[in-house]
């Protein structure tokens, strides 16, 4: 490679670091809104973080971007260069082809808009008040209908959003392997409902002090291998992950007093998220691959931890013991079978993140049905939460008391995430694929859970997953770690297997 040459790739990777560190002071404003910045001063740190997303765009569509990808794509010129560079010029060009026609006023427009939507959000739940939400939310669906024009639509308008979470998605993809699903898992929870064999989950209705529930879930982060040196756990009013780069991956959890498996859980789903960006290889920051894949690979790591590890008998054969030592009174006379049963109950419930891991796809389909609704249908937002109410009637057999247990629950769509809800379907089902596979490479696996030993894990999925961040694609990655595409019938599989041993079916 000539010295032209490098000099003109070097100055094509800067933009890239320079879009990646306004991210990272994005992300950074974005976690403090989350976590506990003044209410008094939202507002001008929604106005800031528009600002600052208006001059990422800028660069990310800037006429200078477009003569390097111009330069770069030159058949000569890119016969010279190595892969890493080609994925790093793959995503700049899919990102300025899609994105240059739209003006960054529009853009920032919709990060102010999305980030004030998000605190508004919160006090609309915590006053169970969707009225006081609706007039923001309405304005998002509005901007993404417009940005989707510029976008481009893929299929349907719909698909253009999908696309945004799980590269190549649609709604036709989706609508197939969701009714594969659904035909193995409907009979599987009817099945457990006739079962006169319920787990007894008397003993989870009683206070968890929270002091205790935090020590418990920092001490399961650190035995998943989640780097504090490298990360922190705060709480939020909805757990999530935030990567600012490699080396900062926070977390954030919720506590509630009454129910000890919530923010339990909701640790090892976001420590599965964060495990992802934490190893994610050193030599692709500042780039656009220093992030995971897509959504839906990003979740099958979230629910790997959360579900098919933490949810295991293996798991709590280790750390029952500990639970009990944090909450001898609750706990001291309750069996590790029985808490097994318990943590693994099959039930119709209200709310998505604290629902089982069987019923949770039907939350999930929901959501996804609403959706294409809206974007295809073109429902009104003011008739969320008839629409909501009556999905869950119909698909769960029970009617939310409230829209703050109802179509107020997720924080997703106050920031614009629509597209985002069937990630965790996917990731389901990509987690329950990858994991029949590390079985095969990783013999005595459950032995290694049972001992407490989860690093040989997360160095297997380091090795096959995490470290290549976003330079292979979702398909790319299910099929170099598996050996096939999406085939939703592992995780009916799994959860058939799991579900008939524990209701005795």
């Amino acid at each position: 490679m000539n010295n032209e040459l490098n000099a003109k790739l070097e100055l094509f990777m800067e933009i890239n670091r320079k879009i990646s560190a306004y991210n990272e002071a994005i992300s950074l404003m974005h976690w403090d809104l989350r976590t506990g910045a003044p209410r008094r001063g939202v507002e001008l740190r929604s106005g800031v973080i528009g600002t600052l997303s208006a001059e990422q765009f800028k660069l990310r569509v800037s006429d200078e971007m477009g003569e390097y990808i111009d330069f770069f794509t030159t058949p000569e010129v890119y016969s010279q260069l190595d892969e890493k560079t080609r994925r790093v010029l793959k995503e700049c060009k899919k990102d300025y082809d899609e994105n240059k026609r739209i003006p960054s006023k529009k853009i920032e427009e919709f990060s102010v808009l999305s980030a004030h939507t998000q605190t508004i959000w919160e006090e609309a739940k915590e006053n169970n008040d969707f009225a006081s939400f609706e007039p923001n939310l309405t304005k998002i669906v509005s901007l993404l209908r417009e940005l989707i024009q510029y976008w481009g639509v893929k299929g349907t308008t719909y698909d253009t959003l999908l696309d945004k979470y799980e590269p190549d998605m649609t709604v036709a993809k989706l609508d197939e392997v969701f009714s594969r699903l659904r035909d193995r898992l409907v009979p599987l929870v009817a099945a457990i409902q006739a079962s006169p064999n319920k787990p007894d989950t008397s003993f989870l209705d009683q206070i968890f002090e929270q002091d205790q529930q935090e020590k418990m879930g920092l001490f399961i982060l650190e035995q998943m291998g989640y780097d504090f040196d490298a990360g922190r756990l705060d709480e939020s009013v909805h757990p999530f992950a935030i990567g600012l780069n490699s080396g900062d991956v926070r977390i954030t959890t919720h506590y509630i007093q009454d129910d000890v498996t919530s923010a339990l859980f909701s640790s090892l789903h976001e420590g599965g998220h964060a495990l992802y960006e934490q190893n994610i290889s050193k030599d692709l920051a500042g780039t656009p691959l220093a992030t995971g894949t897509s959504m839906g690979i990003h979740e099958s790591q979230s629910r790997l931890w959360e579900n098919i590890i933490g949810r295991s008998r293996a798991f709590w054969e280790r750390y029952y013991p500990d639970l009990q030592k944090h909450f001898p009174q609750q706990l001291q006379h309750v069996s590790l079978d029985d808490f097994y049963r318990a943590v693994n109950r099959v039930e119709n419930s209200l709310i998505r993140i604290e629902s089982d891991e069987l019923t949770y796809n039907l939350h999930i389909i929901i959501r996804y049905e609403i959706e294409k609704m809206i974007f295809n249908e073109r429902l009104e937002v003011k008739d969320l939460p008839k629409v909501w109410n009556d999905k869950y009637q119909q698909y769960l057999g029970i009617t939310p008391p409230s829209d703050s247990l109802g179509v107020l629950q997720d924080v997703h769509w106050s920031g614009g995430d629509f597209g985002y809800f069937a990630s965790y379907s996917l990731g389901n089902m990509y987690a329950a694929q990858i994991m029949n596979t590390m079985k095969k490479e990783l013999p005595g696996l459950d032995q290694y859970i049972g001992e407490g030993n989860l690093l040989p894990i997360k160095e297997w999925l380091t090795e096959k997953i995490y470290r290549f961040g976003k330079s292979l694609t979702p398909s790319e990655i299910i099929m170099q770690v598996t050996g096939e595409e999406l085939n939703p019938d592992y995780l009916a599989d799994y959860l058939e297997e799991k579900y008939k041993e524990i209701y005795k079916l």
